[in-house]
Formats: structure tokens, C-alpha cells, sequence
């Protein structure tokens, strides 16, 4: 049995990590923890799930999940994520990363995190998406530019980041298919008199509302045709499933970055 531990236990996704742990052969609930200030505190981390309990009490010390579990998953904050990877190197303990927004300061911290334990960090573990993630490189590398690629997302009125993670990923995997870089042809928040759109430009569109999980669109439009690939999730239990499937990968790794697609064996 792999113990797994969960950072933001008490959030959306953290209810519904225990659920999934709960309910998976081979997996084990350690423990969990979240802000202190989180109303949930000291409350059985099963029984805010809607779960029986398990006497496993939400606390504050991430250090204390690290220490019980064999890999954690952390779906917290941007400004704790690159924290926890420091602490789960310290404790050689393998991480499995679902926060977005990550500036690059933390992301370098979770690269040299990576450098000692085994680190799966994704926008979106829903397996389809990483289908699609696969999908729009390999079609952005067919058509050429005369195809104008726009980015479309719709999540909930609670998500604090825009574009999404999963967004800006779709991003990537677009420039990477185009070999350019995404910073040098990505569009982003138009408004007012914003001139033609550049030739080559990636462009992205945010939308937020009502209690939407994630739908995400990629378009190629060119003057007589236009081609769109789309994923939407009605249940964030895509998403913790293909993060219990990354925890359990991930414990036997060796050091480094790894992405979704090793989880599932994709190759190019």
C-alpha cells in the first residue's frame, strides 16, 4: 500500500482526493493539512469529505504529511507550492504538483527540488486533456501559419488565475508544435483598439462563471476553414483520479521533473 498525504486537504480538490484515495486499491490515506486559518482545522480530514472517519485530524505542519506519507500531493497555492517541494527534498519524499500560477522564481524552486526527488508537476491531470495537450501540438506542427491559433477557457467564478494553467500548457504545446517561443507570440487580455492580429500570434481568452470545472477549446482558423479541438470536464474527479494515478507512478521514480504524459506513457 503507498501512503499518500494531501496538501490543501480540506479545499474542492482536497475533499475529492480523499474521496479518490479512499476508493483506490493499492492507496492509503496519511494524513492531510491547510491554511491555518482554514475553518476545517483539527476536524477529521475524512469527515469534512463526507466520509466516515478515519482519524486522521487537518492540520497546519506540511512537514508532519511529508514525514507519514510516501508521496504527497500538494494542491494548495502558488505562493506554498514551491515551499512544500523544498520541504519534501529535505525528506526525500516524492510530490505530485497540481498548482497553477507558479511564478518563475517558484518554479526554479521546484526544479532544484526535482534535482533530488521525484517531482510530477501538471496543469491538469485529467487524462483526456493531456490527450489534447498531445493533440494540438501535433496539429499546430501540421498546419502553418496561415491557421491562427486561439486559446479559449471557462472555469469557475472562484479560480483566482487567468489564463488557466491548463490554457497556457495548450499554449506550449502549440508554440512547441510551431517551434517558437510562447512568450514571443502570446496574446493576452485585448482590449480597446488593439490594431490587426499579428501573424503567428497565439492568442488566449479567459471566461469565468457559475461553478464550471474546465472547459478548454484550441482553434485553427484560417481564411476558409477552421478546426477545433475541445475537452470539457463535468467533474473534478478527473482531475484527482489522474492525480492518485500520478501519486502511486511517482513513488518508484527516480529524481525529476516529470509531466502527465510519463505518468501515462505518452511518447512523440
Amino acid at each position: 500500500m503507498t501512503k499518500i498525504g494531501i496538501l490543501g486537504a480540506a479545499g474542492r480538490m482536497g475533499q475529492m482526493l480523499v474521496r479518490e484515495i479512499t476508493n483506490t486499491d493499492g492507496a492509503v490515506l496519511a494524513g492531510g493539512a491547510d491554511h491555518v486559518d482554514n475553518q476545517f482545522q483539527g476536524q477529521d480530514i475524512a469527515t469534512i469529505a463526507g466520509l466516515a472517519a478515519c482519524r486522521l485530524l487537518l492540520g497546519t505542519d506540511a512537514s508532519k504529511v511529508f514525514a507519514a506519507s510516501d508521496v504527497v500531493i500538494d494542491f494548495t497555492h502558488a505562493h506554498a507550492s514551491p515551499s512544500h517541494a523544498i520541504v519534501a527534498a529535505r525528506l526525500k519524499k516524492p510530490l505530485v504538483i497540481g498548482t497553477t500560477g507558479i511564478d518563475a522564481q517558484g518554479t526554479a524552486e521546484i526544479e532544484k527540488a526535482a534535482k533530488d526527488i521525484p517531482i510530477v508537476w501538471a496543469s491538469n491531470y485529467a487524462v483526456g486533456v493531456n490527450v489534447l495537450f498531445a493533440l494540438t501540438k501535433r496539429l499546430a506542427g501540421v498546419l502553418g501559419d496561415d491557421f491562427d491559433i486561439e486559446i479559449l477557457e471557462m472555469h469557475h467564478r472562484h479560480k483566482v488565475d487567468a489564463p488557466s494553467g491548463t490554457a497556457l500548457t495548450l499554449g506550449e504545446m502549440a508554440a512547441l508544435g510551431r517551434g517558437v517561443n510562447l512568450k514571443d507570440v502570446s496574446a493576452r487580455g485585448r482590449d480597446g483598439l488593439t490594431g490587426e492580429r499579428k501573424k503567428g500570434d497565439i492568442g488566449f481568452a479567459a471566461l469565468r462563471g457559475g461553478e464550471v470545472v474546465g472547459d478548454h477549446t484550441v482553434m485553427f482558423a484560417s481564411d476558409h476553414e477552421r478546426i477545433e479541438l475541445t475537452h470539457k470536464a463535468s467533474s473534478r474527479e478527473v482531475f484527482a483520479r489522474g492525480a492518485v494515478r500520478a501519486a502511486l507512478w511517482v513513488a518508484t521514480q527516480k529524481p525529476g521533473r516529470y509531466a502527465m504524459a510519463d505518468v501515462l506513457g505518452f511518447t512523440d
